[in-house]
C-alpha cells in the first residue's frame, strides 16, 4: 500500500458500496483481537452495518479517509438507551460514545489514530447538542489508550461493560 501518511485526515459517511472493504478489515488479526474475536462473514457484515440496522441503534457509521484513500473504519453512537447493558446511567442525551480502527496493519504505529480520533471529536463537537464524547478500549490496549490520550482523553476508570473490562475515557466539550 502506498498512501501519503502527510495527506489530510477526514472522515465521510460509510456507504453500502463500503461494506466488503469493511469485511476485509474486521477480518485483519489486529483488528479481530480488540473486535470481538471474531471473523465476521461478509453477509454478517451487510447484516449489521447496513445503514438502516446502524440508523436503528442510533449508531452513525464513517469510513476515515486519509487523503482521498480509505484507511479507517469509526462509529458513534448516542450512548443513552444504547441497550444491552450498555450504559444504563446515562441520563445525558448528548452524550456520544465512539469506536473506530485502522484498515491496513501496515499503518498502525504512525500517529493516524490520533489524527482520525481528533477528526471524529471534531466532527462530532460540531453539533452544538454534543455534551461529551466517551470511549471504552480494552484496558490492555495500550495503542489505543495511548491513542485517546493524545488526542485529549482522560482517563476516568476501569469499568464492566457486556464485552468484559474497559478503561473508561473521556473527552468533554472544550
Amino acid at each position: 500500500m502506498s498512501l501519503r501518511t502527510d495527506a489530510p485526515v477526514h472522515l465521510r459517511l460509510m456507504t453500502v458500496q463500503d461494506l466488503p472493504m469493511l469485511h476485509r478489515w474486521l477480518n485483519e488479526p489486529h483488528i479481530v483481537r480488540w473486535w470481538g474475536g471474531e471473523h465476521p462473514t461478509l453477509e454478517q457484515v451487510r447484516s449489521q452495518y447496513l445503514s438502516r440496522v446502524m440508523a436503528m441503534q442510533r449508531v452513525t457509521p464513517y469510513i476515515g479517509m486519509l487523503g482521498d484513500a480509505p484507511f479507517a473504519y469509526a462509529q458513534s453512537y448516542v450512548a443513552m438507551g444504547a441497550g444491552d447493558g450498555w450504559w444504563e446511567d446515562e441520563t445525558d442525551p448528548g452524550v456520544r460514545g465512539i469506536d473506530q480502527s485502522i484498515g491496513h496493519p501496515e499503518l498502525l504505529g504512525i500517529g493516524l489514530g490520533t489524527r482520525l480520533v481528533r477528526a471524529l471529536v471534531e466532527l462530532l463537537f460540531s453539533d452544538a447538542s454534543v455534551t461529551r464524547i466517551q470511549t471504552d478500549p480494552a484496558p490492555d490496549n495500550q495503542r489505543a489508550i495511548r491513542c485517546y490520550e493524545k488526542a485529549g482523553f482522560r482517563r476516568v476508570r476501569t469499568i464492566a461493560t457486556p464485552d468484559g473490562p474497559a478503561l473508561y475515557m473521556v473527552q468533554s466539550r472544550p
